[in-house]
């Protein structure tokens, strides 16, 4: 039976269902084809533990992780409300298709509407077609205020 649940950052099985989950994804094609670093995998359940804006879910079929939806708050100051972007949506390549990522996006889009969050945001990767056409079915559309700015790009700087 699938189930979608809140993330328990807490809980030693959610943790290992997290870095499970994640590390699957990350050696997918679209999630770069390298496992997570050994740093990773020794730190980032200790560092989410440490932040307050960390919001996740995770999808099991009984007791297999199949799924997750890693999520973080964020603030619109032009909306003065609080935004939910989420990060990571990773889904078991043998459960695509079957809507699991729409049960992920639905539980986040209820959390927000419950805490009266102003938007979701995301991002994706401009040859992700597939999930482009999720996003898109789901409301998502690229972010732009005005036409004559035309739409955001997302744009990042190692450290």
């Amino acid at each position: 039976m699938i189930s979608v649940i809140p993330t328990d950052i807490t809980n030693a099985d959610h943790q290992q269902a997290l870095l499970a989950a994640l590390n699957n994804y990350a050696l997918d094609p679209m999630g770069g084809a390298a496992p997570l670093s050994d740093y990773v995998q020794q730190n980032l359940v200790n560092k989410l533990k440490q932040r307050s804006d960390y919001y996740g879910w995770l999808a099991f079929d009984g007791d297999k992780v199949i799924g997750l939806l890693n999520a973080f708050e964020g603030f619109s100051t032009f909306y003065a409300k609080p935004l939910l972007n989420i990060h990571d949506i990773a889904i078991d390549k043998d459960y695509r298709g079957q809507g699991l990522s729409k049960q992920l996006l639905n539980a986040a889009e209820q959390h927000c509407r419950t805490h009266d969050y102003c938007k979701l945001t995301l991002e994706v990767l401009r040859e992700n077609s597939i999930a482009k056409d999720l996003y898109e079915g789901f409301g998502f559309a690229p972010y732009q205020l005005s036409i004559e700015g035309g739409p955001a790009e997302f744009w990042q700087k190692m450290l």
